[in-house]
């Protein structure tokens, strides 16, 4: 049994929610388990943790006791349900709304963001379902826009929609999360994550909370937009850890310039003594395959080499087919990968409080 500096989260889902899976997971190198509030239940989610409990009562543990962490949904901004998937082809014209009454059809998107009006403009990209599908602004009234397609694709229900470089004048804590948080307190997580950090104020509102109910749960801050990365220095210094949250990061800043977007956030934890996890997308082909491919693993060797605390896992371990294997992977790259040096960044360290 081989340790390694780099500590592995998996995303805990249905292909991985058992009290058998949860154990082989650990025994094969997993140090925390995330749950996504995006996609769990209390119920669901409660099942989970009562599981991992148990595995962490057990006298022989390979790798220490599974950290728990609890990823809130954050504020999010969405499409309306459809029977059916809405094909978009590129070129057409649509029409985007926030009105109320009206659902997705053939020529109406609804969104549930009353502010996209008055956030966007003529020439304005607005992205949906994670980037796939993108729209330029074409003209503006009250309650509309009309939009051309830039890249199309089939749209379900509830996709989940990008501003890039647009403010979006929501909370940081919605409803949702309050109560995903005081359950995760409730049950002693070990972590929360708080998606789409933007400045100190939003994790100076969440350590309020814990520290009214007096929990122990350490802060990751998920950078995902560009005010988030704006602020990383001040971030990182509120913060017991901040997460590189390459997925909506990529579609709200720029992909092409996203490898250098993580060097400057490694690089500020690393300058402030926090913790840095790296995350999406790092071996998204084992979702349907039992090998990565070879840029997945440059892409993790890098991300080692540049003093990743952490690397999570995210749909595989939830819904891929080859969880186990994904871990061993992750834990053998990680074992070859922390024989050479680094690029030097954890020199800077400071004292981690």
């Amino acid at each position: 049994m081989k340790f390694t500096r780099t500590k592995i989260i998996c995303t805990i889902g249905p292909a991985t929610e058992s009290l058998t899976a949860l154990r082989k997971l650990h025994n094969n190198g997993m140090n925390v388990a995330r749950i996504n509030m995006s996609h769990a239940t209390h119920k669901s989610a409660q099942l989970i943790i009562d599981r991992i409990n148990k595995i962490n009562k057990e006298s022989k543990l390979h790798y220490g006791k599974i950290g728990i962490l609890l990823d809130t949904q954050g504020p999010e901004i969405r499409t309306g349900d459809t029977e059916l998937p809405l094909e978009l082809n590129v070129g057409d014209e649509v029409t985007l709304t926030v009105r109320d009454e009206v659902d997705v059809e053939t020529s109406s998107i609804k969104i549930n963001y009353k502010d996209l009006i008055h956030s966007v403009s003529k020439g304005s990209r607005i992205s949906v379902d994670n980037g796939l599908i993108n729209f330029m602004v074409l003209s503006k009234d009250e309650e509309t826009l009309r939009c051309k397609v830039l890249d199309g694709g089939k749209l379900g229900s509830k996709r989940h929609v990008n501003l890039p470089g647009v403010r979006v004048n929501l909370p940081s804590l919605t409803s949702k999360d309050l109560d995903d948080i005081a359950f995760g307190i409730k049950n002693k997580v070990d972590f929360i994550a708080l998606s789409f950090v933007r400045n100190t104020e939003d994790l100076e509102k969440l350590q309020e909370i814990l520290d009214k109910k007096k929990s122990k749960a350490k802060i990751i801050a998920k950078i995902e937009n560009q005010e988030g990365l704006d602020n990383i220095h001040d971030i990182s210094r509120a913060s017991w850890g901040v997460m590189v949250a390459r997925g909506d990061l990529g579609i709200e800043t720029s992909l092409v310039d996203l490898p250098n977007i993580q060097r400057r956030i490694m690089y500020a934890c690393a300058k402030w003594g926090r913790r840095s996890i790296v995350a999406t997308h790092l071996l998204e082909s084992m979702i349907e395959n039992p090998t990565p491919t070879r840029a997945e693993v440059t892409d993790i060797a890098n991300a080692i080499y540049e003093g990743a605390d952490a690397i999570m896992l995210s749909g595989e371990t939830s819904i891929g087919k080859y969880p186990f294997e994904c871990v061993n992977f992750l834990k053998s790259i990680a074992e070859k990968t922390e024989k050479f040096r680094t690029l030097g960044y954890e020199s800077n360290f400071m004292p981690n409080s």
